[in-house]
């Protein structure tokens, strides 16, 4: 289903990197994007779902959307759902608008599928 929808407008690659190769939503880590990479895609569900909810909270959704997939998003929201913060309410509308059900509606949102 992601294939389909475009990303409008990703981080060019030569902003989405400071001088040391830290990608600008890993703001308060030290941490490469090839290593930020391995950790997503590696591990106990547990950490790959605190990496991707970091990813979601942090980065421009244009931008979360090239190392994630809706199926990543998915399969990994119980892990992640705790440390999305604010942007949960949003990742959850918006996988709803996809047609992907995760979690309860957020509070004043009617499903259609309810």
């Amino acid at each position: 289903m992601l294939a389909a929808m475009p990303i409008l407008c990703p981080t060019p690659k030569e902003h989405l990197l400071d001088a040391q190769g830290r990608p600008y939503f890993l703001w308060d880590v030290d941490l490469s994007l090839t290593s930020f990479l391995e950790r997503l895609r590696s591990g106990p569900p547990a950490e790959r779902g605190y990496w991707a909810a970091k990813l979601l909270r942090q980065a421009k959704p244009d931008d979360a959307l090239q190392w994630v997939t809706t199926s990543d998003i998915v399969e990994l929201w119980p892990d992640m759902e705790r440390h999305l913060g604010r942007s949960k309410a949003f990742w959850a509308w918006l996988l709803g608008m996809w047609g992907q059900r995760v979690g309860p509606a957020p509070e004043g949102v009617a499903r259609d599928d309810a």
